[in-house]
């Protein structure tokens, strides 16, 4: 059973908007509203940083966080919103949860850069970390919603590359299919108070002006996953991109891809971002920190240690 404070988010994102049609810049600005909300623990230490001279972005480092455990985190907002400081506090919860240090980037933003500005920062950041004396086996790549679809974009990108890959992906609610063809945009969309067709194809508009949705680094639900690092996936069933985790999962199953979908009774798009209002966006958080840890365990040999 969903917990009470679940009803009070659902109203609070359900507030009728002054404009039932709100610009992009409206919408920027309302979820920069979300993140003045939602202020991370005192505890946290921030650092803003420039990768390779042109990607904005910020380490997020809990007392816990291990030096040999890093997740690189990117955002969701549709390709168009969102930012690290707006995910500061999902990424302070996501380094407590899994003792590691987080990076989340300033990955270009579409319309002002369109496909495929955001996902060329995103592999040029990993390419970085690498550069930089991290280990491919320390390394987790996560991400919600656009960013989760970037996650998987990311790391076929790296496999045609022939640079080595991550530990583990992790990937919450992700728009992996940006043809929107799975039935939950249709059979969801009065229960998702986030994703609405109209909006999602806005987006898609503004990330590929005049090209393919169908092509894999776009819409990663019609790629091949082999050789995939173990993943996880976190999706609600009140989604509207129900149906993109599903296909996800399944065509990673296919090839042999460890492989964990969850399922999240009751829940709607990227949950876990409202942690602080929310139980159970903070349990999500805590399963991504435990799916993380043991994975990083198996990796280094500490699996039968007792946790740190």
């Amino acid at each position: 059973m969903a917990s009470p404070e679940l009803n009070k988010v659902l109203e609070f994102l359900r507030t009728p908007q002054a404009d039932p049609n709100p610009s992009l810049e409206a919408r920027r600005a309302m979820v920069d509203g979300w993140a003045d909300m939602l202020p991370p623990g005192p505890e946290m230490v921030f650092e803003r940083v420039v990768l390779d001279g042109h990607i904005p972005a910020e380490w997020v480092r809990a007392p816990r966080s291990r030096p040999d455990r890093l997740v690189l985190y990117f955002h969701g907002g549709g390709f168009t919103m969102g930012s690290a400081k707006n995910y500061r506090d999902l990424a302070s919860r996501l380094a407590q949860a899994a003792q590691a240090t987080v990076l989340t980037i300033d990955y270009r933003l579409a319309p002002e850069h369109p496909y495929p500005a955001g996902l060329d920062d995103c592999v040029c950041a990993y390419q970085w970390l690498l550069r930089n004396g991290w280990q491919a086996s320390q390394l987790v790549v996560a991400g919600d919603s656009a960013g989760a679809g970037l996650v998987l974009s990311a790391l076929l990108t790296l496999r045609t590359q022939c640079t080595p890959l991550p530990s583990a992906c992790v990937c919450i609610s992700p728009f992996a299919d940006l043809t929107l063809s799975g039935d939950s945009v249709t059979t969801r969309a009065a229960l998702d108070p986030i994703v609405r067709r109209a909006s999602a194809m806005g987006s898609v508009e503004r990330y590929i002006p005049g090209g393919s949705a169908t092509d894999p680094l776009v819409s990663p639900v019609f790629a091949t996953f082999e050789g995939f690092p173990p993943m996880l996936i976190l999706v609600g069933s009140h989604e509207s991109l129900l149906d993109d985790s599903v296909r996800v999962a399944a065509a990673a199953e296919a090839v042999g891809v460890e492989v964990e979908l969850e399922v999240w009774e009751e829940m709607f798009h990227i949950w876990p971002y409202f942690a602080a209002m929310l139980p159970e966006g903070q349990r999500a958080i805590e399963r991504m920190g435990s799916f993380i840890d043991q994975v990083m365990r198996r990796q280094t040999g500490l699996r039968d240690q007792e946790p740190m």
